[in-house]
């Protein structure tokens, strides 16, 4: 093979299938060639179960670029191997391969030898189909699941890719949700880091079956219209001495002296071209390789300030003597730009805590250029208000207001995520105050809500039937909790208002901008009533009506054009888990001023209760 243009491109930054390159592959003789780059290292060699572990059989040549390479004959799939690295101080370390395909578990450090090749898509129709629709303008409506503990065999195991893709794929699709998202899968040696603190970037991790059993996931999942997100994790690695870190003897990978302390962990120098070269090409070999249909960056604000979770003196600032970090935004820059030439209809998503500008708008006008970020201020604002006992609520209704400040400045998901039912922040079910009737109405209320604001939805397993127990990694969610009545109408429920949305156009096509949202009541605290309108490309409208108050508003009057309306959708029904109380399923707009119209139509709201109204169709008889 020629080396020439592959090695330049990873020393220019903008080699993006160096996975092609590096690693471990099978040549047309039939042997195995590894490849690593370790420009610091005295010597190289590979070793493995193909050569009894030997550092001395099977020594790597080194050629331009830093790059060490071998020939090996005999070597089988699922063969174990690390790379022996004779660092500069004249010591030893043995690495796994930062290229690998696949890797061992449950302890054990070792890259595995894996051929990608084989597998046979079935996925064809779902991606024409993909293609169709504007991602911005499609119904975008999250299930964010941690595979190893969706669901467990009877025994506690872990299912594998393929068990879980059976059951996972049929569940989301039956539920309305139209994406997963899977938290980090990427191989990782420590349970308790959820996969977040990564070690084998292109190795799915084998705690769940192989290369191949992932693939059949992904499949599955298309074959039900399911679109898969990868949680992606490029800010930082941990220190295991077979991972990246110090990988050659020197900092190969990681800044000479950023880190995050917090964590434990270490930042990526994005200066370096063959640490962008290594990244932007893990993020292409999720789309080449597994068909994934978008990535969630994490922890993106860490990368982007230089004085992120660090102390003065811990940090310099940068040449125009502020605190963002100069070569984490080019970074972003390229690999998105780089993921959407090639891949225009997939889903770049930034979870991005702070006010960083531009996030989700193209590089051209100054944004990083990722397609969708995380509203992680809706989120806590909204959790602040719903915790308040109704009574105290009208003393916050500016948490429920203040994002629509902000709503259209970037493309925003509205995120449930795991890390907000974890670590003593209690479950979605528990944040809710008030009697055990009251919780259920007043989650009920949350989700019908988050599903009528501007912005495109996550939530997170097990949110859905109200488990009252907080997310635990290493146990099966509470499935049994589905034998009682109220947590089966919850999930009911849910299903429900998913497929509402789905197929309701007014509440997702024009979800980033104004013309696609109205105010009628934005300010009614003393009552705590909220109402606004959402609309399509149509020019349909759905009117969002929310007593967030545990008192029913009887002839509550909200202002309208003329016509007559009919409530498609009552949180409060029996099938829901609601008391099914009393209220106008059809009404007529009367001749009474109000809220900016010349009409009002006259509602009783239930308490704790969303009613979403539609103005009936006239028709013409001939």
């Amino acid at each position: 093979m020629d080396n020439n243009l592959p090695l330049y491109l990873f020393h220019q930054g903008t080699n993006y299938q160096s996975y092609k390159f590096f690693g471990c592959h099978k040549t047309d003789g039939g042997k195995w060639v590894f490849r690593v780059y370790a420009p610091n290292a005295k010597a190289v060699s590979v070793v493995g179960d193909f050569n009894g572990w030997d550092y001395g059989k099977n020594p790597m040549k080194r050629f331009d670029g830093g790059v060490w390479e071998c020939e090996i004959d005999g070597v089988e799939i699922y063969d174990a191997y690390k790379f022996c690295i004779t660092k500069p101080d004249g010591g030893t370390v043995l690495k796994a391969d930062p290229y690998a395909f696949h890797s061992e578990t449950n302890g054990a450090t070792a890259s595995k030898v894996y051929s990608l090749d084989g597998y046979v898509w079935k996925d064809a129709k779902y991606q024409k189909n993909k293609r169709k629709t504007e991602v911005y303008q499609k119904p975008i409506n999250i299930y964010e699941v941690h595979l190893g503990s969706w669901k467990r065999h009877e025994d506690g195991n872990v299912m594998s890719y393929r068990d879980v893709a059976d059951q996972l794929a049929e569940y989301a699709s039956d539920m309305g949700y139209t994406h997963l998202e899977l938290m980090p899968v990427a191989e990782f040696p420590f349970d308790g880091s959820w996969g977040y603190q990564i070690t084998g970037y292109y190795s799915i991790t084998s705690r769940f079956g192989t290369p191949h059993d992932f693939m059949y996931f992904v499949d599955k999942c298309h074959e039900k219209g399911l679109g898969v997100i990868i949680d992606w994790v490029p800010a930082h690695f941990p220190r295991d001495e077979h991972g990246l870190a110090n990988f050659d003897g020197t900092k190969l990978y990681e800044h000479d002296t950023l880190e995050h302390k917090s964590w434990g962990t270490l930042t990526f120098d994005y200066g370096k071209n063959e640490v962008k070269s290594f990244l932007i090409s893990n993020a292409m070999f999720m789309h080449d390789v597994y068909h994934v249909d978008g990535l969630r960056v994490d922890a993106v604000a860490s990368m982007l300030y230089l004085d992120y979770d660090r102390r003065d003196g811990e940090w310099k600032p940068n040449k125009y003597g502020d605190n963002k970090n100069l070569e984490a935004i080019e970074f972003f820059r390229q690999l998105n730009g780089a993921i959407f030439k090639y891949y225009p209809n997939t889903m770049m998503i930034a979870e991005e805590s702070t006010a960083f500008p531009l996030v989700s708008k193209p590089a051209d006008i100054g944004g990083l250029g990722f397609n969708f970020k995380w509203n992680m201020g809706w989120m806590n604002d909204t959790f602040d208000y719903f915790r308040q006992d109704p009574f105290f609520r009208k003393g916050c209704h500016n948490k429920l207001t203040f994002s629509f400040y902000y709503a259209f400045s970037e493309n925003f998901i509205l995120p449930v995520s795991h890390d907000e039912v974890v670590h003593g922040k209690h479950s979605l079910i528990e944040k809710m105050p008030g009697d055990y009737q009251q919780k259920f109405a007043n989650l009920r209320l949350f989700f019908a809500y988050m599903m009528a604001h501007p912005g495109k939805k996550l939530t997170f397993m097990g949110t859905e039937f109200a488990q009252f127990r907080e997310w635990n990694f290493a146990d099966s969610l509470e499935w049994f909790m589905l034998d009682y009545p109220k947590h089966r109408d919850t999930q009911n429920f849910v299903r429900a208002l998913n497929k509402f949305y789905k197929r309701n156009k007014t509440m997702h096509q024009i979800d980033f901008d104004w013309q696609g949202f109205e105010w009628i009541i934005p300010d009614d605290s003393v009552q705590n009533v909220l109402a606004f309108k959402r609309k399509d490309n149509d020019g349909n409208e759905l009117i969002c009506v929310f007593n967030l108050g545990d008192v029913e508003r009887v002839d509550y009057k909200v202002g309208v054009d003329e016509g007559k309306y009919r409530v498609v959708f009552n949180s409060d029904c029996v099938e829901y888990g609601g008391e099914g109380r009393r209220y106008k399923k059809t009404v007529r707009a009367q001749e009474f001023a109000l809220h900016g119209k010349e009409h009002s139509i006259s509602l009783v709201l239930p308490p704790l209760t969303a009613l979403f109204l539609k103005k009936s169709v006239v028709r013409k008889v001939k």
